[in-house]
């Protein structure tokens, strides 16, 4: 973690600091119904990271939040990003009627775009995916 962690900092990232804070305080260990956090490995290190949560910044439980998700520079587009969002998203699918997220740069919209979210015009969220209603 701590080489992600370095990573993320110098391009001024600072989430993954706070990913690492709320969970040794247990703010944050994404353990409520519905959560989940995942990280995926290559040569022997961690390579991306990333989870779900109910969103915080609502008062329902039937929205989920995307949060925390990081993939180290060299892995960026060679899929491992991907299959964790579709882990992810796959999680969420029939516990949510949606998942929201928030972006820090352009070229993360687009790969959020890419995996099916829509920009949200929201003060808390820059994108959202709903879920067709199943039954």
């Amino acid at each position: 973690m701590e080489i992600l962690r370095a990573e993320a900092a110098r391009q001024g990232f600072s989430f993954v600091d706070r990913l690492v804070s709320d969970w040794a305080s247990g703010a944050n260990t994404f353990n409520r119904p519905g959560e989940c956090f995942f990280g995926a490995t290559a040569d022997g290190r961690l390579v991306t990271v990333g989870g779900l949560n109910i969103d915080p910044y609502l008062t329902r439980t039937d929205v989920g939040r995307i949060r925390h998700v990081y993939v180290l520079d060299r892995w960026r587009r060679t899929g491992i990003g991907q299959a964790l969002m579709d882990r992810l998203l796959n999680e969420a699918r029939g516990l949510f009627r949606e998942v929201r997220l928030r972006v820090a740069t352009d070229s993360t919209a687009d790969f959020y775009i890419r995996c099916g979210f829509s920009p949200a015009n929201d003060a808390t969220a820059s994108h959202v995916l709903k879920f067709a209603k199943q039954g």
